[in-house]
Formats: structure tokens, C-alpha cells, sequence
């Protein structure tokens, strides 16, 4: 699978380092799937497969086999990436997560022939180590734990490979199903329509599936079929809205919902002078900072109180503004649907407008393009309303 950017549940908790260039990441999340999978490997999976081994030997193999799954998704991932690089696409990074993993990348797909070659590389790597897998545990003389671990590897990729090729949004099958029927119909918006209708399906399938199976028979597998099929069904609604959104600020730019000109504060004022002051006249949210002239960040209102209020009278404006560097910025020619999905994945959802000197010439957020879609809805039929369409904007990209 493939994303975005790194907000909401698949940013990266803390970060590995780089391969082939790309940085890769961890989410909290992945812990507690490793845990899982070294116990079901370990309590289950390989004592029926394996019988007769020490309980020491099936923990060792689950702990094995559960990192080099997780490595064989990281290089699922990494298919996605090194395809999307060549197509001149900016890679942001890949994290591994409860549901596996994610690579993250930026911009829009060139074409629908990118979209399919990046979709299909990640199942190649799949399909590539399942075979590999699966032929050295028929062909090697290995020992009997280790061709548990291989053969285990082997069969996971390819059911990895069967199920991402579904043809459901957002997952690689989906995407390429999108591919195809954008490279047929030339529309990007209805091909995402398509398959994020099927992917929408499926996910409602799983989820009820996993339900029935989960009180019916009580396995505990139902209620992770559950929590996969809200994901995907989220997903592909997200897919769909970003799809919406993209169409009706196509055209627009960041200058054309910015406002110019914002008030702004000096990054030596008290807390105190500040809420008695510009925040007492204006009531914005945010406030781009400065000293002695030049932009040092942002200044965002929920984080002056979130400082006891007694401490107003001596805490500065710099001491919890968030510094330029963490600051969402933009260029007032950029494309603004992709400065809305900088903004849909930043908590503050709000960003500065800089000219190619680093000088500050507006503020742009969330509400100020909720606006403009607004008034794009008399002319793109189908946009949801006003904020709704920003709401939902995913977290995905490209696929699974």
C-alpha cells in the first residue's frame, strides 16, 4: 500500500534509517501486530506444522519468521517506491503499521501508465520472494525448523500477492483497476470513483464477515478481518473524496484562497500581551511569528492555552510557537489541491504562504479552501459540501 503522507495512523513513530534512499519508519502499531504474529506463529502455527520441537525452537522461529515477514513487506514497499522514483515521483518515505506497510509518496501520479507499473511492482516483489521462498524449502536440505520458517514465508507472500491484487481500492489490485480505466477514459476522478466503489464493497464485506464469524464461531481471527475491512472502506472513501477534491481545485492555486497580509506577532510579546492583544482583536487561530522583522514560525492558539494562565505574564510567544522548519509552507503558484493535502495532514491544519525568498506573503488553512469549494460546487457536480470533502482527505496514495 502507499501514502500520502505520514499524518494520522500511519505516521512513523520513530524512524529505522534509510534503504535504496528512502526513509523508513515504524508506527507504534507494528509493535503489537510483531506481538501477535510471534505468539500465533509460536503457540500455533508452527507447533502443527513442526511437531516435536522444544518450545524454545517454535519461539525462535516465530521470531524469525515474523521479521523477515515484515521485511519481505518492506521490500513490497520499496517495489512501489524504486518504480515510483523512476517515474519522477518524490518519494517521502515507507512505515510499517498494523496493516503492513506504506510508501509514501507526493504529487499526483504523471499518468495512468505510472499508476500501473507503480501499482504492479510492489505484487512483483511479492510474487518474486514466494516463489524463492517456496522453491528453497522444496529444494534445499534444510533442517526440519528452518523449512518451517521458509515454507511459512513462502505461502504468506503469496496469499500477501493474492490479496493485494484484489480490485479494490486502495489496494494494488484497486489501483490498478483505477490505472486501467483512467488510461481508457482519460478520467482520473470517475476510474477512482469505480474502484473506490468496489474497494467501499469489499471493505463492507470483510467487516461483516468478520463480525459473524466473530460471535458465530468465535475466533478472534473475525474481529481482524473486521478492523481491515473499516480500514480498506475508509480508505476508499478517502480515495474518492481526495479524487472529488482534486478535480474541483484543479486549475487553482495557492494564491487564489490564501489571505494576504495576515496579522502577525512578534516572537518577544508576552502570552499575555498577545491574548490581550492581537488574538483580543482578530480571533484567528493562528499568527505567523517574527523577529526583528524576519518569520521565525507559527504561532498557533491552542498551544498558548494549553500554558497555565498564570504563567502568561512571562512566557513568550517563542517559547510555544512551533518553529519555521515544522511549519506546513507553500509557494503562492503552487498547485492548491496539493497544498490542501499538506494542510488535511497537519494537526494545526494551517500553513504559511512564502515567496521564493522565505518572506511572508499570507496564510493559508483548511477553512480558506473550504470556502472556495464551496463555491467550486455550483461548477463540479457530485463535490460534497463544504468541509466534508476536506474532512476525509486520505492518507493514500498510490498502492498496496
Amino acid at each position: 500500500m502507499s501514502a500520502r503522507r505520514e499524518e494520522g495512523p500511519l505516521h512513523a513513530s520513530f524512524r529505522l534509517g534509510r534503504v535504496a534512499g528512502v526513509e523508513i519508519g515504524v508506527n507504534w502499531s507494528w509493535v503489537v501486530v510483531v506481538g501477535l504474529v510471534v505468539w500465533s506463529l509460536g503457540a500455533v502455527v508452527f507447533p502443527d506444522e513442526v511437531p516435536g520441537l522444544s518450545d524454545g525452537a517454535y519461539v525462535a522461529m516465530a521470531l524469525i519468521a515474523a521479521l523477515a515477514f515484515f521485511a519481505s513487506l518492506l521490500l513490497h514497499e520499496l517495489g512501489h517506491a524504486v518504480v515510483a522514483r523512476r517515474e519522477g515521483m518524490e518519494i517521502e518515505g515507507i512505515t510499517l503499521w498494523m496493516f503492513g506497510g506504506v510508501a509514501r509518496f507526493k504529487g499526483m501520479f504523471p499518468s495512468a501508465g505510472a499508476e500501473l507499473r507503480i501499482a504492479l511492482a510492489g505484487p512483483a516483489v511479492s510474487l518474486v520472494l514466494g516463489l524463492a521462498f517456496l522453491g528453497a524449502a522444496a529444494a534445499l536440505p534444510l533442517p526440519e525448523a528452518v523449512d518451517g520458517v521458509v515454507a511459512w514465508l513462502g505461502r504468506i507472500n503469496l496469499i500477501l500477492l493474492a490479496f493485494n491484487m484484489l480490485p479494490a481500492l486502495p489496494l494494488d489490485g484497486g489501483r490498478v483497476l483505477r490505472a486501467v480505466l483512467w488510461l481508457r477514459n482519460g478520467d482520473f476522478t470517475g476510474a477512482t470513483a469505480a474502484a473506490g466503489g468496489v474497494g467501499r464493497t469489499f471493505g463492507n464485506f470483510l467487516m461483516i464477515f468478520g463480525v459473524l464469524t466473530l460471535f458465530l464461531t468465535g475466533a478472534p481471527g473475525g474481529l481482524w478481518l473486521a478492523a481491515i475491512g473499516f480500514f480498506l472502506s475508509a480508505a476508499a472513501q478517502a480515495e474518492v473524496s481526495f479524487a472529488t477534491t482534486r478535480s474541483a481545485l484543479a486549475g487553482l492555486r495557492v494564491r487564489d484562497a490564501m489571505v494576504s497580509e495576515p496579522d502577525s506577532v512578534d516572537a518577544d510579546t508576552t502570552l499575555a500581551a498577545f491574548v490581550g492583544g492581537p488574538f483580543a482583536r482578530s480571533r484567528r487561530a493562528a499568527y505567523p511569528v517574527l523577529s526583528d522583522g524576519a518569520l521565525e514560525g507559527l504561532l498557533s492558539y491552542r498551544d498558548v492555552a494549553g500554558v497555565p494562565a498564570a504563567d502568561w505574564v512571562r512566557a513568550r510567544v517563542r517559547d510555544v510557537a512551533i518553529p519555521l522548519g515544522d511549519v506546513v509552507t507553500s509557494a503562492p503558484d503552487d498547485p492548491l489541491a496539493d497544498a490542501l493535502m499538506d494542510l488535511a495532514e497537519n494537526p494545526l491544519r494551517r500553513g504559511l504562504v512564502l515567496d521564493p525568498g522565505g518572506g511572508l506573503l499570507g496564510l493559508l488553512s483548511i477553512t480558506d479552501v473550504s470556502r472556495l469549494l464551496e463555491l467550486e460546487r455550483a461548477r463540479i457536480s457530485g463535490l460534497p459540501r463544504s468541509g466534508s470533502a476536506v474532512s476525509t482527505l486520505p492518507a493514500q496514495r498510490a498502492g498496496a
